[in-house]
């Protein structure tokens, strides 16, 4: 299954980026040989509409415009489940053992997502009620992917 991760805004720079960027790799590295492949990032520039529901709606089409028939979406929203590691793990093994070609995993813009791209999500996932800066979210969820990777491998990385 190809796994893309979707994100507005771009990522500048920095130890944030570098720390992102080595768990992406761990990630690209890990998961072929349990049938996961990392596809890339896609960013995209925050909307430039007037009102936050209008930025939602456009940020929402861009992302849409990725998604291929069957595609699994996962979006990241502080009201989404607040999933332990093993269970994330879990969801992305029973996407892909489900048939699943392609999971994309959305990190939406400031504004959030749009209720269109709600309605289409096959899970909304929460990071903590707290509000996170994207390259922190980045960061994190390059070490979960890998951390998935790693549990469904049965490799010793989570204890």
């Amino acid at each position: 299954m190809k796994i893309t991760v979707h994100a507005v805004g771009r990522m500048k720079a920095g130890p944030e980026k570098q720390l992102a960027d080595r768990y992406f790799e761990r990630f690209a590295k890990s998961g072929p040989a349990i049938g996961l492949e990392f596809a890339g990032i896609v960013e995209i520039a925050e909307g430039r509409a007037q009102t936050a529901n209008e930025r939602r709606r456009e940020e929402g089409q861009k992302l849409q415009t990725h998604l291929q028939p069957g595609t699994a979406l996962v979006l990241l929203d502080e009201r989404g489940k607040n999933l332990s590691s093993e269970d994330f793990a879990g969801r992305i093994g029973s996407l892909r053992d489900g048939g699943r070609k392609a999971l994309v995993i959305a990190i939406g813009g400031a504004d959030g997502h749009d209720q269109s791209l709600r309605d289409l999500a096959d899970l909304t996932l929460s990071l903590g009620a707290l509000t996170w800066p994207h390259q922190l979210v980045r960061v994190m969820l390059g070490e979960q992917l890998y951390r998935a990777a790693t549990i469904l491998s049965g490799h010793p990385y989570h204890r």
